[in-house]
């Protein structure tokens, strides 16, 4: 089981963008799968003001070492001038499927 697999979580305002992320990591081949969650509402402070909005959430799988070139590909297609960008490493999961997170394709007779 690899143990180098990241759970990489954005938000982003809309469709497009979130799809333009989307693509650009999984063409780039810096993320394995990227998950468009719609529908989210956020409310935070910014600037010292309350603030709401609806938001898409963007769970993104992808290799630790990966990491610097999604972050930067993240904050050159986002519009906020302060986007999210966490990451949870992944301690545990289907073997296979981490796997598959690595770049490593199960064979057929697995």
């Amino acid at each position: 089981m690899d143990k180098n697999a990241l759970l990489i979580i954005t938000t982003a305002p809309d469709d497009a963008t979130s799809e333009q992320i989307a693509n650009a990591l999984i063409e780039q081949g810096l993320a394995a799968c990227v998950n468009i969650l719609p529908g989210m509402r956020s409310i935070y402070k910014w600037r010292g003001k309350l603030e709401s909005g609806h938001e898409q959430l963007l769970l993104i799988k992808a290799q630790q070492s990966a990491y610097a070139a999604i972050e930067k590909q993240i904050e050159a297609l986002h519009p906020y001038e302060l986007p999210e960008i966490i990451a949870v490493s992944i301690d545990a999961g289907l073997p296979a499927y981490l796997d598959w997170i690595a770049g490593r394709m199960p064979t057929e007779s697995q």
